[in-house]
């Protein structure tokens, strides 16, 4: 029996992308800023268009932030299945990274991006991934029945 493995380590790899986010947007506390996926911090508004916490002042001032609400530096301990799938994409997380970084620069939304970007970097990847494992195990099959 030929498996494929082109075919199956994207079909698990979307699986696995989509049970992370799942767990991601469940732990989300409230309305913020920012949405941490696992322990990737991303930031939905990065030119700070609709920033959502923004109050006036009691001296005046327009725009003061209130700390309390807006704390974008939190720790967030990423599980044993996102640090299987981030260092096994690596090549995949850091095209994104960038991707999502310079669409970011642009003024769109770094949730937007990586939730439609990622799923195809990390596909393509793994295809790749599968269709060396393919072509290895038919080379090698072929090899030794010769």
């Amino acid at each position: 029996m030929r498996r494929h493995w082109r075919i199956v380590f994207p079909v698990f790899d979307l699986i696995l992308f989509s049970a992370i986010s799942y767990h991601s947007y469940e732990t989300q506390h409230g309305p913020s800023k920012y949405f941490y996926w696992s322990w990737v911090r991303l930031d939905s508004d990065p030119a700070d268009k609709d920033y959502p916490y923004a109050s006036p002042c009691k001296d005046g001032k327009e725009n003061c932030e209130n700390w309390d609400l807006t704390i974008a530096d939190r720790w967030v301990d990423p599980g044993f299945l996102d640090k299987i799938l981030i260092f096994s994409a690596l090549p995949a997380f850091v095209v994104g990274g960038v991707a999502v970084g310079g669409l970011a620069r642009l003024g769109v939304s770094q949730v937007s991006s990586f939730k439609f970007l990622m799923p195809i970097l990390l596909a393509t990847w793994y295809y790749f991934i599968g269709w060396l494992l393919d072509h290895w195990i038919r080379k090698r099959s072929q090899a030794s029945q010769t």
